[in-house]
């Protein structure tokens, strides 16, 4: 059976501290299998197409 990868605390350190280095905000982290996942915490938000697309969006915010 192959061993899983270990990821260390210095590891995910590391990564914390070079994501604002690169531009991005920390919004949380992530571990998948063997990698370190950095979501941004930076809002993008898009416009919707149409109107009913509007509508749809307010409605399922709730």
């Amino acid at each position: 059976m192959p061993r899983r990868p270990t990821i260390t605390q210095a590891a995910i350190s590391r990564a914390v501290k070079g994501a604002p280095a690169a531009g991005l905000k920390v919004g949380r982290v992530e571990i998948d299998g063997g990698r370190i996942v950095i979501h941004s915490g930076n809002d993008v938000r898009q416009e919707p197409a149409s109107d009913f697309d509007a509508w749809r969006a307010k409605r399922d915010a709730r």
